[in-house]
């Protein structure tokens, strides 16, 4: 049996057994409105009014404000990963993306869903994910900045709605809806941490709401958090082998300082996981109606820093022959510091700073016209040091170096106008026709910032140097759009949605999109819906005009601008947008007065798609191919990718650490048009509160099976290198359900979930090279690689909760209950050991070198179990 067929199998078992259970009860009284939350109004996915998202011609899934809060750290991203199937949030990243964790919808790139608060468009991140992966290229929005205290409900349009929003929403909308509370007040306490003592969270949370003269309202919240590091690994491969033993590459005179950090663990736990950060947040909602309209505004400022441990630098990194002027590592007393003693673990600190304000007036004239005119400025901009580190060519040449380097920033800033009319017109249907029409004017720079000296000699500090003069740069855009949308009633029960799209950039041109959607309810139980629409996606500028140089303790990969002088020697161009084709067809039931039951198939086409080009690495220069010894590394472009990526770096204008140019790997990698895919998926939800003669009982089911492919990389050629493909297919597993359970009598509440992710699968690289025959997979340029598998698993999580009095609750609970993390590599069950070679470097290790390191990339993180307590207390 097919794993497609597998989930179907599953959905309609659940389902039934979902339906089975709600007929067998005495049908309860129909719940209030208010408590049902199918019935909430929504404004997401149509521009109809009054319509309940359980009518809604398009899948929308709806959290409640209750939902958001009984998840154990207070963090959007996690709430929705833990509520939504299809929503799969980043759970740790590598370098500048552990600052930027970001989420997607439907298995496709972040930058695929849009993000609305309060129906109006959220700015991205200034922060951009290079690292070759499920989440890489991503700049979305951080919705992490909005605290869940301020969110009334969120609604999730889960279908492609470029037509009616614009760029970004080819997989789906996120809106966040504020609070507006004319009164009461909330202050809410958490603390927690994970299984082994590490990565503790505190926060410390306000919000408060009141009137504003006779017809207004202030809701504001303000939000602190703070997050310890969470660390991998049991040591470094660089220092003690697998057995215990010290490398034996180690030269004479450092073997005792290696064979005592080994003794004592003094590499353990050093390697970063999760790391330390700090977050506020101040954010409002405002309204007040003059009767003739109404005025309103929103916004946020924030402000979060981040400490991110980086590789470990073994004890003979830093040292130099003074009379010389030349690296010396045979000589411990002429290191840096105390390096000689414990190696280096240098750090990456972040200070991002980020604002958001909105502005509007909104009404409806004596003639029924309903409009709205708004404006929303935004920036967010970040500065990026260097600390405990230091610059080894420096030291090398004058013996001095600082320990703390600047190494520039980013800035990103975004001005949006929209301008939005509809009215309702008889038109002798079952129902008034609803048309609506408006326009958006869009305004966005992106701003690289230079390193200070230290941080561009040579190579600058260790583990991240300094962007450069040729990486410092700016960019800008604007786009105006017109749409138009058509909302018919022919008869009672059908629903006719038509909306088109004109859009205009400045940097690459216009494009025009439309989007047909209707629904057929047959009866009271049972209707019918679908949608057929085109869309499209512009490149961020974050995209376009990023560029760096990343570096581990034995390896640089330089992450090139596509339209830069280094990219183009490798044959790469400047970005265009994407386009998009998607059709979906589903059904919703209605088997029992409360239970509402839908089931959506999808298929998303997107051509010219933005990925990574996947590192393409010049590990060493290819020997020239014979007969008896053929080339393993076949040509790109006419060149060896040694040739092809000292080309891309020459041409690009930097300079490497010499260390790693002398004895580590080297390679580039950008972004790029020009890959195909597809991406077919079903989503199942279903809802069923029960009242029991001693409380209620609220069920929950959600499942969501995606598969992507890569149809199409021809345009590419060799430049899409097979590890790129291999994200984009198997990053994210394949199935996702979700299963919850909220239990309340009284004042005592237990809420109980438990997620299964299917597996999923990475091309990995063992840590250790030759040219001696393996069953691995081999591929050109880059070296052996295996196929590394983190296994499919449930994660479950519970929460107790008690409310003491009308004005406190006291909550403990436990996300990942029972500590689950990915499995360890561990190649003995899978190949022969026999076959690999007896060197100093371990098959059993993966590409960062770390010991019984978990695998990275699976869909829950490596933290494990995590286990907290909540205050809350009303006003």
């Amino acid at each position: 049996m097919s794993r497609i067929t597998r989930t179907t199998a599953f959905i309609f078992l659940a389902s039934t057994a979902l339906s089975t259970t709600a007929m067998a009860q005495d049908a309860p009284e129909a719940a209030p409105e208010e408590a049902i939350e199918g019935d909430f109004i929504i404004v997401t996915g149509t521009r109809a009014v009054g319509q309940a998202a359980a009518d809604s011609a398009a899948p929308i899934q709806l959290l409640s404000d209750d939902a958001l809060t009984r998840v154990g750290q207070p963090n959007l991203n996690q709430a929705l990963t833990q509520l939504v199937p299809s929503f799969q949030a980043q759970t740790q990243g590598t370098d500048m993306a552990s600052f930027s964790l970001s989420a997607r919808l439907r298995g496709v790139s972040p930058n695929h869903t849009l993000v609305m608060v309060n129906g109006k468009r959220r700015h991205g991140n200034s922060i951009l994910q290079v690292i070759n992966g499920a989440f890489g290229g991503s700049a979305a929005p951080s919705i992490d900045l909005i605290p869940p205290d301020m969110v009334e409900r969120i609604e999730i349009l889960q279908d492609g709605a470029a037509a009616v929003y614009g760029s970004d929403a080819i997989a789906g909308v996120i809106n966040i809806i504020l609070k507006s509370d004319t009164d009461g007040a909330s202050v809410r306490f958490n603390a927690g941490q994970y299984y082994d003592n590490e990565g503790a969270s505190y926060s410390v949370s306000g919000n408060f709401g009141m009137e504003v003269g006779d017809a207004g309202f202030l809701d504001v919240s303000l939000f602190h958090r703070e997050n310890g590091y969470t660390t991998i690994g049991d040591g470094q491969i660089s220092v003690v082998n697998v057995n215990g033993t010290i490398n034996s590459g180690v030269s004479v005179a450092f073997r005792p300082l290696y064979q005592a950090l080994a003794d004592n663990g003094g590499t353990a736990n050093i390697n970063g996981g999760q790391p330390a950060s700090n977050l506020n947040v101040a954010i409002y909602n405002f309204g007040y109606d003059f009767d003739a309209f109404e005025l309103y505004s929103f916004g946020n400022v924030s402000r979060r820093t981040g400490d991110a441990l980086q590789g470990y630098r073994v004890p003979n990194r830093v040292c130099r022959n003074p009379l010389t002027a030349t690296a010396q590592t045979s000589d411990p007393t002429n290191c840096f510091g105390n390096t000689a003693a414990t190696g280096l673990v240098p750090h990456i600190e972040v200070f991002q700073n980020e604002f958001s304000f909105t502005g509007g007036l909104r009404g409806e004239t004596d003639s029924g016209w309903t409009w709205d005119v708004s404006a929303t400025y935004a920036e967010d901009r970040a500065k990026v040091y260097t600390t405990g580190s230091v610059n080894a060519s420096l030291y090398v040449a004058t013996g001095f170096s600082p320990t703390d380097f600047y190494d520039g920033g980013f800035q990103f800033n975004q001005f949006v106008s929209t301008v939005d009319i509809s009215k309702e017109l008889e038109v002798g249907m079952a129902e008034p026709m609803t048309i609506a029409f408006g326009g958006e004017f869009r305004d966005e720079s992106y701003e690289v910032f230079q390193g200070d000296a230290g941080s561009l000699y040579i190579e600058g500090g260790q583990s991240f140097p300094g962007y450069s003069p040729t990486d410092a740069s700016k960019i800008d855009r604007n786009a105006k759009a017109a749409y138009a949308n058509v909302i018919l009633y022919p008869v009672d029960g059908w629903t006719v949605d038509v909306a088109g799209r004109y859009e205009d950039y400045s940097d690459f041109g216009d494009t025009l999109i439309g989007k047909l959607t209707t629904r057929y309810d047959f009866s009271d139980a049972f209707a019918l819906r679908g949608t057929v629409s085109t869309g499209f996606r512009a490149p961020t500028l974050a995209e376009s005009g990023y560029s760096a140089t990343n570096v581990g303790p034995t390896s640089a990969v330089l992450q090139l601008a596509p339209s830069s002088a280094g990219a183009a020697s490798a044959g790469f161009g400047a970005l265009g947008p994407e386009e998009s084709f998607n059709i979906s067809l589903g059904t919703v039931i209605r088997p029992a007065p409360l239970l509402t039951m839908t089931l959506d198939g999808y298929y998303l086409k997107i051509n010219d798609r933005i990925v990574s080009s996947g590192t393409i690495i010049g590990q060493d220069a290819s020997p020239v191919p014979t007969p008896a010894v053929p080339r393993l590394t076949p040509l790109i472009n006419g060149l060896t990718p040694y040739q092809l990526v000292l080309n891309a770096i020459a041409a690009s204008g930097k300079v490497l650490d010499p260390t790693v140019v002398a004895s580590g790997q080297l390679g580039i990698q950008t972004f790029t048009n020009g890959i195909d895919t597809e991406t077919w998926g079903l989503e199942f939800a279903a809802r069923y509160p029960v009242d029991l003669p001693f409380g209620s009982l609220d069920l929950s089911l959600g499942a969501n099976y995606n598969i992507t492919r890569v149809t199409d990389s021809s345009a590419l050629g060799t430049l899409f290198v097979q590890t790129a493909e291999d994200t984009i297919e198997n990053a994210s597993p394949d199935y996702k359900i979700n299963l919850g359970a909220l239990f309340e009598s009284g004042a005592f509440s237990a809420n109980a979930r438990m997620n299964y992710y299917g597996k999923t699968t990475q091309l990995v690289r063992p840590n250790g090279f030759s040219t001696t025959p393996r069953p691995v997979l081999n591929y050109a340029g880059v070296g052996e690689y295996y196929r590394a598998t983190v296994g499919a698993t449930p994660i479950f999580d519970l929460e107790l909760a008690y409310d003491f009095t009308d004005w406190m609750e006291i909550a403990v609970g436990a996300n990942n209950l029972l500590n689950k993390k990915p499995e360890i590599p561990d190649l003995v069950a899978d190949y022969n050991p026999a076959t690999w070679p007896t060197n100093n470097r371990s098959p059993y290790i993966n590409n960062t070198g770390v010991i019984n390191q978990p695998y990275t990339f699976g869909p829950y993180g490596t933290n494990g179990g995590y286990y907290y307590a909540r205050l809350t207390l009303n006003f």
